[in-house]
């Protein structure tokens, strides 16, 4: 069976790691980005991988263009069956620091560039009823961090617009499923390249995750849907811990989050930004923290092995219920 993906963003990092595991998982991969050799290296592992490809290059924040994009993929390698909105760009300072075409920008390209690819995934596959969109999120959809209010913003405004197309399609009766996979901090090439004024290399919020764990995650709510995943016990706590006390979550990001976003021994490898130009090359998944990086994580399992965990759960409650029982009867 034929099945047809499109990943926003898959040429490097997250993305590019999710264009992989769909592969390998036996899709056929779209893959959407400005830099055209990383897209086409990223297409070129898609076929190494025995599945079809295709590259386009596209800046998702052009709706006109994210749509001829969707035309093209549809013509090429048909219907498309999932449609994932990785893509983003950042910008590290101050709010007041920041340029305020700059923060428009990341506010176009990471929240603009969900609801364009949203809206051309929808008009082709609710006409159809049926196909999947995935949005990814992050735990900071959920809760702002100092130094990046832009992605921050963005991240929480695709939580409400994701609910509300969410709840029209359940008003339709339609068969296209919606789902959001809110992510931890990954090592990924996005803290070499976004713009930042920092005095120091900009660093992900500990703990780090490698961007396979978020990609794996992404293909299991593909082939298993549901609307929404935590990836990484830190996107749980930090989700619940401000659900708890934001008046806490407040104090605690201010007191420890400035310095936190800052790695002063990774000084001197920053790229160019890619705030409004794609960076030359080929970037691939991981960025430069693989020193400090899990792979693995207890709660990632459960997202990948859902139904197991609940089997196991069930049997160890089984076991447990009959000690007790058993106990009692003894008394």
């Amino acid at each position: 069976m034929t099945r047809v993906a499109v990943v926003t963003g898959g040429s490097a990092g997250l993305g590019r790691a999710t264009v992989r595991e769909l592969a390998a998982r036996g899709w056929d991969v779209a893959v959407l980005a400005r830099g055209q050799q990383g897209i086409d290296a990223a297409a070129a592992e898609v076929v190494a991988a025995g599945r079809r490809s295709l590259a386009v290059s596209v800046d998702v924040a052009d709706r006109h263009a994210v749509e001829a994009a969707a035309d093209r993929v549809e013509a090429e390698l048909g219907p498309i069956d999932l449609w994932v909105n990785d893509v983003m760009v950042g910008v590290f300072s101050r709010f007041l620091d920041t340029d305020p075409d700059d923060f428009e920008r990341a506010l176009h390209v990471t929240y603009l560039g969900c609801v364009n690819g949203t809206r051309a995934a929808l008009s082709r596959m609710v006409p159809r009823d049926r196909g999947h969109v995935i949005q990814v999120g992050s735990a900071l959809g959920f809760r702002g961090i100092p130094l990046q209010s832009a992605y921050c913003g963005a991240k929480h405004a695709i939580v409400g617009f994701t609910e509300s197309i969410v709840s029209e399609l359940i008003d339709q009766g339609s068969k296209v499923q919606v789902s959001r996979v809110d992510m931890p901090a990954l090592n990924t090439i996005q803290f070499n390249w976004v713009k930042s004024k920092l005095p120091h290399h900009p660093q992900p919020v500990a703990p780090i995750y490698q961007p396979e764990v978020g990609a794996r995650a992404i293909a299991a709510t593909a082939e298993h849907p549901r609307r929404r995943t935590w990836v990484g016990e830190s996107t749980v706590y930090t989700i619940l811990g401000n659900r708890i006390s934001a008046r806490f979550a407040d104090w605690y990001a201010a007191k420890t989050l400035v310095s936190g976003q800052q790695a002063a021994d990774k000084d001197g490898q920053m790229l160019p930004t890619n705030l409004y130009e794609p960076v030359e090359g080929d970037h691939g998944a991981h960025g430069i923290f693989d020193d400090s990086a899990h792979a693995w994580s207890p709660q990632t399992w459960w997202v990948e092995h859902r139904r197991l965990g609940n089997g196991i759960i069930g049997a160890t409650l089984g076991i447990v219920g009959a000690a007790v029982l058993t106990g009692v009867r003894k008394r």
